[in-house]
């Protein structure tokens, strides 16, 4: 499968919009193993905050395959290094590696174009196998927990008590990337 790896453009939000809702909250027939619909209720995003996102300047990477939206990551960087969230990939191609080769892009972005040394990512702390996904590509937990951010807008807990716990790795410096 050719993978194409870009900068998202403003055009592409209603996409990866569509693309992250289907990966996160999904119905029951297009369920993949990174769903969270019995944990949250709504969708993860809208388009609205997708083209927010894109007009203050923060990156979102889209990997295409025969032009169309297959997986996407935002990746922020801050003084302290960068953000990774918001990794999606279309659910029908799930467990191809796929997801693994989108973070790696976003590593590698953070560390060409954020100067990042640490990279840090948010994760449902229900979510064991979303954090052991993390662990297994050299993220460690920091042991810092907090309470789901209700008010950011991105779902409803179906859940009493959800926490978002914080993962962490130390990035190298690449020579190259191979997202334009």
């Amino acid at each position: 499968m050719q993978i194409d790896c870009r900068i998202a453009a403003e055009t592409d939000a209603n996409d990866i919009a569509n693309l992250v809702n289907r990966a996160y909250r999904p119905g029951t027939s297009m369920r993949g193993w990174t769903h969270e619909s019995h944990l949250l209720a709504g969708d993860r995003i809208s388009s609205a905050q997708v083209r927010v996102l894109l007009r203050s300047g923060q990156t979102v990477l889209v990997m295409c395959r025969d032009g169309a939206i297959v997986a996407c990551v935002h990746v922020q960087g801050d003084a302290s290094g960068a953000w990774i969230g918001m990794l999606a990939t279309e659910p029908a191609l799930q467990a191809q590696g796929l997801g693994k080769s989108t973070l790696q892009y976003a590593e590698t972005f953070a560390a060409e174009h954020f100067k990042a040394i640490v990279v840090r990512v948010a994760v449902l702390a229900a979510r064991p196998e979303l954090i052991t996904f993390y662990e297994r590509r050299g993220y460690a937990r920091t042991g810092q927990i907090e309470d789901y951010p209700v008010a950011a807008g991105i779902g409803r807990p179906l859940v009493e008590g959800l926490k978002i716990e914080f993962l962490a790795k130390q990035t190298t410096r690449p020579v190259f990337t191979h997202c334009a």
